[in-house]
């Protein structure tokens, strides 16, 4: 194997078919250093595209790229083998299903670590501490929740996530909107006047030319933790890997590395992960 780990996605219907296939094969997976992998000679991690700057398809090369792609290919390093993606509806992640039915080894994609969760999925360490964001024309006037709810101005959101959770806790019924491409295009065609957003994939929306009418109006400080997910009771030496390679990545330069490239600067002491 190269030094390089290759990444490909299978789409849901596609990874549907070919677990079905190992399903029969009865033969496919494999125990490396304890974990177990659904897939011989890969991790296979599950994701929900498009979600820069964490996951996404390369124009150029169509790979899929990002923070977490980073992240999850140090864990196959580690294994030795490759890090095949999945892309996989969002609701799947989140329940746990997608796990629960071996569509994957682990989740990535930016999913905040909360006791809902931890009931019925497993866990790592916290790998990026986050907040949200308020993204809005420039000259909106708005600076806050309640600046959205006093001028009643339209709300979105992506369908499912923290950040939608949190402003319909401040008493806010946004727009649900199935991925952050969707959410974005709303706000670009006038369908929602403000959207909330992880701030790096809002910052990230902001490097691109084609939003420069835009700008972060607020930041909502919801003191969230991502982390990478694994069957419940299933994978525990995965659980334990992938925790020893986050801490190695945070203590030897690699995720300040990793995180430079993929979102800026890391924050000063006390201010993110």
């Amino acid at each position: 194997m190269s030094g390089r780990t290759r990444r490909w996605v299978l789409g849901a219907g596609l990874a549907a078919l070919t677990l079905t296939a190992s399903a029969c094969g009865g033969d496919e997976g494999a125990t490396v250093q304890g974990v177990k992998l659904i897939e011989k000679g890969a991790l296979t991690s599950c994701t929900h595209l498009p979600y820069p700057p964490f996951q996404f398809e390369d124009k150029k090369s169509g790979e899929v790229v990002g923070f977490d792609v980073d992240i999850i290919d140090l864990v196959a390093k580690r294994l030795g083998v490759e890090q095949k993606i999945v892309d996989t509806p969002f609701e799947t992640m989140r329940t746990g299903s997608a796990l629960n039915a071996g569509k994957c080894d682990i989740q990535m994609g930016g999913m905040t670590i909360k006791p809902d969760r931890v009931k019925f999925m497993d866990v790592s360490a916290p790998y990026f501490d986050a907040t949200q964001s308020l993204m809005a024309k420039k000259g909106s006037g708005v600076t806050s929740l309640d600046d959205v709810k006093a001028k009643k101005l339209k709300l979105g959101s992506q369908a499912g996530t923290t950040g939608e959770e949190f402003v319909r806790g401040k008493g806010l019924d946004p727009r649900s909107f199935d991925n952050s491409n969707a959410e974005l295009d709303a706000l670009r065609t006038g369908q929602v006047d403000v959207i909330v957003q992880d701030d790096p994939v809002v910052k990230g929306w902001l490097k691109d030319p084609a939003n420069a009418a835009y700008e972060i109006v607020a930041n909502l400080n919801t003191g969230e933790q991502y982390g990478m997910w694994m069957r419940k009771g299933h994978n525990p030496e995965l659980v334990k890997l992938t925790n020893q390679v986050i801490a190695q990545a945070k203590a030897d330069g690699t995720y300040q590395r990793i995180h430079e490239k993929w979102i800026g600067p890391m924050p000063s002491a006390g201010g993110g992960s």
